[in-house]
Order: structure tokens, then sequence, then C-alpha cells
């Protein structure tokens, strides 16, 4: 009976302080570097017996102290006034839980946002956050190309609902956007312009600045125009574009974020009003996050500079490699682009950091040589995703981007003989041996000669 208590104790003690004391108030400011206090942001080891890591809530609903507490805490939850300054508890873990709300705080360091939110997938961050904020009769403009996931939601499913979406091209300057908008009669309706840079997979560079130059000219006192960034490919590190003018960062969580291919997860980042809404939608949708993922997210976070730095370092040896190929005719990578399009270099030096770790590749031939390229892989992992540890390949034009349709995909380069691949943190060396072995498998197709 005695350990009884004391383990009954130990639990009551827990929930109390946590719905007391947990939220944030732990949320000293201090000069640390991100990558510092990925170890432990927002967590308080003495509210939970001491352990040095946060650890895993894996419950549906917590314990009130009191009727009056659970009221309180629900009236804020559904935002209802006369709780101004107090701090919400925990309720359920549909709206929250302490290994969601950590995690958050520290999802919103990187970019420096007010606040984050975290969600079971990528698309489902991207889902959530579009029809928050899209009503039949909106106007969205969009960049191309699009993953292919966001691609199909933007028109199917938004369309579906009576928005209107419109789409511009990586090259095209603020006038010409502009008149794209124009022309289409819809300019007045314009609510969101969404942007994916670098774009996947051909790494083209949308400039951030231009589409909030954009979205202020055609804001309303009573309708602001908001800019959201698909930063999945730069992952937190490579690029700010809340410093840009960006309204909403969004992640699919599972890349850089994850790390080691083992979760599936989302996240969005920006003002505490802009990502408040978020949270209210996320709630009824029912797309939050998961106890257990959000507590392998934060172990991944704590090796995120390292892993996509040193994935960064390979990426560019296999780059310069691929670039002298004699069976590769062209290399889509951010060290390239920069250099190959002059009127991206100024797009580049301001907004990017680093080169990425993410490439594609024109393999001279069409789908037989990429194939053939891609069946012949000895370590590289044949597989979709990307920012994991491992490198991995794929070929957009029929997996990534399948339901694009064929002649978009030719007018943004997905052909058939793109590969795209995801460097990883192994030894270079080893990368560009089997990429090495792979190529030397395809046959050069025969050019017929006209006489």
């Amino acid at each position: 009976m005695d350990l009884f208590s004391n383990v009954t104790k130990v639990i009551v003690r827990e929930s109390i302080s946590y719905q007391l004391s947990f939220k944030f108030k732990y949320m000293a400011q201090s000069n640390f570097s991100p990558e510092t206090q990925m170890l432990g942001y927002g967590y308080k080891p003495e509210l939970s017996e001491g352990a040095v890591k946060c650890p895993i809530f894996q419950t549906s609903t917590f314990v009130f102290k009191s009727a009056e507490e659970g009221k309180a805490f629900f009236e804020m939850a559904h935002g209802k006034p006369g709780h101004e300054g107090e701090v919400m508890g925990l309720i359920y873990s549909r709206i929250n839980n302490p290994d969601m709300e950590i995690l958050e705080e520290r999802l919103k360091l990187w970019d420096e946002g007010e606040a984050a939110a975290a969600f079971s997938s990528g698309m489902s961050a991207i889902a959530t956050s579009l029809v928050t904020y899209l009503s039949p009769g909106d106007v969205l403009l969009y960049s191309n190309p699009l993953y292919g996931g966001t691609h199909k939601f933007v028109h199917h499913i938004l369309t579906h609902f009576g928005v209107e979406v419109i789409g511009f091209r990586a090259g095209q300057d603020l006038n010409e956007v502009e008149q794209i908008l124009v022309e289409s009669g819809h300019a007045k309706k314009l609510k969101m312009i969404y942007v994916e840079t670098p774009a996947n997979p051909t790494n083209d560079l949308i400039d951030i600045e231009m589409c909030s130059a954009i979205a202020k000219k055609f804001s309303t006192p009573d309708r602001k125009v908001l800019v959201t960034v698909d930063n999945t490919y730069m992952g937190p590190l490579w690029q700010h574009p809340l410093k840009h003018g960006a309204d909403i960062v969004l992640y699919s969580a599972t890349k850089y974020i994850g790390g080691h291919s083992d979760v599936i997860a989302g996240a969005a980042v920006g003002s505490k009003e802009i990502i408040g809404k978020i949270k209210k939608s996320r709630t009824f949708f029912g797309t939050m996050i998961d106890p257990h993922t959000s507590w392998l997210l934060m172990r991944s976070l704590e090796t995120l500079k390292i892993r996509m730095e040193a994935a960064a370092i390979n990426a560019e040896k296999v780059a310069d490699y691929l670039s002298h190929h004699p069976k590769v005719e062209k290399v889509y990578y951010l060290g390239y682009t920069a250099k190959n399009n002059p009127e991206q270099v100024s797009i580049f030096t301001k907004q990017y950091l680093s080169n990425g770790a993410m490439l594609s590749f024109d393999i001279i031939g069409g789908e037989k040589e990429a194939f053939t390229f891609l069946n012949n892989l000895k370590h590289i992992k044949l597989a979709v995703s990307l920012g994991g540890t491992e490198s991995l390949a794929e070929h957009p034009a029929s997996m990534t981007h399948s339901d694009v349709p064929y002649e978009e995909k030719q007018e943004l380069h997905i052909t058939d003989k793109l590969v795209r691949l995801s460097i990883g943190i192994e030894n270079y060396k080893d990368i560009i041996w089997d990429i090495e072995q792979a190529l030397e498998k395809v046959k050069m197709p025969v050019i017929e000669m006209v006489m």
C-alpha cells in the first residue's frame, strides 16, 4: 500500500504540476544559439522527476484540479474573453500535450517565429494552414513547380471548394507576376501567395521579398494577403522566410527536422495570431502530431545542424562529380543555379545560407536510361522523401510528380531524364562510387543522323 500510495502521489503531483506550471513559464530569454537551445528549451526536469530528457506523455486526456479550472481551460481553448494574461493548462491531446508543446517551442527558434504548430504530416500542415485562410471565392497565387502532393491539393481540392488558383513561374519578375494576376480578372480576391523555394525537384528560386511586395500591394485594411512558404528543401537551417516577408513557413518535418526516415510529421511557423488560428483548425481537423512522434522530433532537433551541414558538404562534392560526367546532361544544384542563371543571383545571395543537400540531374537519354541508373544503385536507396541521414534517389516524373500533367512537367523541366538525389551523411566517396558504378551500366542512346 505504501508503494502504491507513493506512485499515486507522484502521478497526481506530475499532473497538477504540468497543468499549473508547464505552460512555458520556463521560457526565459537567453542569448544561446538555436542548436544549443534544442537540448533543453521549454522543458523543466524538476517537473518530471529530474529526467534529463522530456518523457513521452502517452495519454489522451489530462486531469483538472477542479471543475472551475476545467471550465477556464476550455474557455481559453475556444478563445473566449476574460482570460487575458492567464495560461491555459492541459486538456486533451488533440488540443495540447506536453511533448507537442515543447516541440513547438523549439521549432519556432530557427525561424525566429512567435509560434509554431506541429502536425501529423507535411501535407496536413499544408492543408490545414491553407484551408484556415482560404474560403470559396478567394484566390491563391502559387509558384511553379510544386511538390506533387501540393499540386494535387491546390488543383483538385482547393478548386473543388471554390478557391481560384493562379500559377506563376520562377524567373518571372514582379511586373510579370502582377500582370498575370491582373489579367486573370481576380486580383481583388487575392488572399494568399504560396511559394515553394527552392522548387522541388528543379531547385528553381522564387523571390520571397517580391511576393511580399505583391501581397502588400493587394492587401486592404480588412483583407490581408498572406505569403506562405514551403521551406522543406532548406529546412530550418538554410533559409528563414519570415525575415524576407513571409507570414507562414511550412515544413514536412519528416525531412530534415526528423532526419532519420522514421517519422511522418509537419510544422507551421509564424506569428502568434496566425498560428493560433491554424491551431484552432488543427484541433477540429484532428491533424495534430502525436506525443511519441513529438518526442522523436525533439531528439532529432538536437542533431539537425550537424546533420544538415554534413549533407551539404557531401552534396557539393557529388554535384561536382556529376557536372563533369559524360553521361550527365545538366545538374540542378543551388551552387550552379546562381552561376548559370544571373537573374537568380540576387535571390540566392539574400535568401540562402547554403547550397543545400538536394540536387537533380538530367541523364542523357530518357526514362530507360534513368531507370537503368536507379535500378543499379547498390548503396543509395531508391525511395521518395529527402533529408534523411541516408542518400536517396527517385524519378520525379513517374513518382513524386506523377500526377502533374505531362505538358506542365515538360515546361517545368520535370522530364523523363530527370533523377533527383537527396544526399545523406555517408562518406562522400562511397556515394560517388555508387553513382559512378550505376552510371557505367547506362548505355547511351543511339542518335540517328538525318541526311
